[in-house]
């Protein structure tokens, strides 16, 4: 008998009609012989009115007290999941974190899993249960309500299924697995049956939507292999596990895109010790994170630095390079927040050369100009014009053939 645990998202428990579905997937799982524990997210919907119920009382809202109040949401479904799966004659017992002992640190609305007490689970399951867990959520040391931040719930299933090792952890949601790219932007993107945990982390923090980077990191940590599926369609979703030595890896695995870029550039700039620390230090220092980063030394003994930032912090990080460009005496600031990150993933590319001039040669084919570049060892992107964005990522589909299934994928 193996162990499983699923998580199913907002949507897939929006409705009653949509939990008595979710209770006829764990139930049919059951019959396959499997011990099955779900973690749940609150309803679609339900944590944006949480949210607006608090902002209605005070703008300023104090994170602790955001924590016990959005925690309901799951307390909710948690319930109702196993009401529903008592009624169709399955055994089953319903939990918050803080009684599955959960324990984070106190970093409120972006709690990190410090330990999980698998215990009480493991009687249940022994007693034949079905053990429901609320997702998001925890406790800290002092017996404080706190909750995980965006993506939590895919967290908790990933460390549930760590702690009781389980043989995978299922994520249902709307999808019926990953693609090599957003099926809305190339509609014959292809949906892959296996990726590995380094293609998945690339394309988590590139732009993809499907997993969060947080679940992804911490399923590579623990081993914990990952399959995501649709709530709404029967297949075999994708499956995320290591990369095995005797499997042929195709060259590019996905492309992954991130509309929320902006881009700054900072010309002339005297070329000497410590000018990169005195800007991007002050942009680090404003909680503003940097993405790509460009360096051009010029003849006249100054430099030029490209960097990029989140879209939302584009004026905030404008501001502050333009107060500390001044006193270098750097001869100008720029920047666009009209401009787009497309990325191409695959462990393939370790084996193979030539990936990036075909890159290149797809974009250039389109009349799509480079404004930057940069690589790793499975991955390599590019910033574009925002206008570019659908006509990049399909020249880059085509170029690459990812409508075919390759060797490995």
């Amino acid at each position: 008998m193996s162990l499983i645990v699923q998580k199913y998202g907002g949507t897939s428990v929006g409705s009653i009609e949509r939990i008595q579905n979710v209770a006829d997937k764990v139930m049919a799982a059951r019959r396959q012989g499997h011990e099955v524990v779900v973690v749940v997210s609150a309803m679609s919907g339900e944590t944006d009115r949480l949210l607006g119920l608090a902002r209605s009382i005070r703008s300023n809202i104090d994170g602790r007290e955001l924590d016990v109040l959005l925690s309901t949401g799951e307390q909710v479904t948690i319930a109702l999941l196993a009401m529903a799966l008592e009624a169709k004659g399955c055994p089953a017992r319903s939990y918050t974190g803080a009684q599955v002992q959960i324990l984070t640190d106190s970093a409120h609305n972006k709690a990190r899993i410090r330990d999980i007490d698998g215990a009480r689970v493991r009687r249940d399951l022994a007693d034949g249960k079905v053990v429901v867990v609320a997702g998001f959520q925890g406790v800290d040391e002092l017996g404080n309500i706190t909750t995980l931040g965006r993506g939590g719930s895919d967290t908790t299933a990933v460390a549930l299924a760590a702690a009781l090792k389980a043989d995978e952890c299922q994520i249902f949601t709307d999808v019926d697995g990953v693609y090599t790219t957003d099926p809305r932007v190339v509609p014959k993107a292809r949906r892959l049956s296996r990726i590995t945990f380094e293609e998945m982390l690339e394309m988590a923090s590139l732009g993809s939507k499907v997993l969060q980077i947080r679940a992804v990191e911490f399923a590579g940590k623990y081993n914990v292999p990952l399959r995501v599926l649709s709530s709404f369609q029967e297949g075999e979703g994708t499956l995320i596990t290591f990369e095995e030595e005797s499997m042929e890896q195709a060259l590019i695995s996905g492309i992954a895109f991130n509309q929320n870029e902006a881009q700054l550039t900072v010309a002339g700039v005297p070329d000497q010790p410590g000018v990169a620390y005195r800007l991007l230090g002050a942009v680090a220092d404003a909680n503003i994170e940097v993405d790509m980063i460009v360096q051009n030394v010029g003849a006249d003994g100054t430099t030029d630095f490209t960097f990029t930032v989140h879209r939302n912090d584009f004026e905030k990080a404008l501001g502050i390079v333009r107060s500390r460009a001044e006193a270098l005496g750097a001869r100008q600031v720029t920047g666009d927040d009209k401009i787009v990150k497309i990325s191409i993933v695959g462990v393939g590319m370790r084996s193979h050369a030539g990936i990036a001039s075909k890159m290149f040669e797809a974009l250039a084919a389109e009349g799509i100009n480079i404004r930057m570049i940069s690589t790793s060892e499975i991955k390599i992107s590019v910033v574009v014009d925002e206008k570019y964005l659908e006509l990049g990522v399909r020249a880059l589909h085509d170029a690459f053939e990812l409508e075919h299934a390759q060797s490995g994928k």
